[in-house]
């Protein structure tokens, strides 16, 4: 498994990147809106408001081992501000230091769903060491 994992890294990313989505738009659908109308408008559980910080960590792996591997000039940098971006939002919205549209959020991470995929397309390999950038 652990091999499949440094292997695929863009798989992973990308699974991590959609799980987040899905983790974010299914929140208030599934803790906000149920509850209110019987006037419990508790906060989601421990456990799913910190699915974040470990869907942040299997992003952060993914885009440190696909940053390392890929062979498209661009995809370095990409990587690392949309994950650096999507950390930032979510660590705002933590701490709620400023109120910032949640769409933004959603663009990070699609931003890094993206990338991952489009890494996966045009750094195709027969073998995990056929990507590394020589140099």
């Amino acid at each position: 498994m652990i091999k499949l994992t440094l292997q695929k890294t863009d798989t992973l990313g990308s699974l991590a990147s959609t799980l987040c989505v899905i983790h974010c738009l299914a929140t208030p659908l599934l803790f906000i809106s149920p509850a209110c109308p019987i006037g419990d408008c508790a906060k989601a559980p421990d456990w799913w408001r910190n699915l974040d910080y470990f869907l942040l960590i299997i992003s952060f792996l993914a885009v440190m081992r696909s940053a390392k591997n890929t062979t498209i000039s661009f995809m370095k940098p990409a990587l690392w501000l949309s994950w650096i971006t999507l950390f930032l939002l979510i660590i705002n919205e933590k701490i709620q230091l400023m109120a910032l549209p949640e769409t933004m959020t959603y663009v990070a991470a699609s931003s890094l769903i993206i990338l991952h995929m489009y890494n996966m397309k045009y750094c195709q390999c027969k073998t995990h060491k056929c990507c590394i950038q020589n140099g």
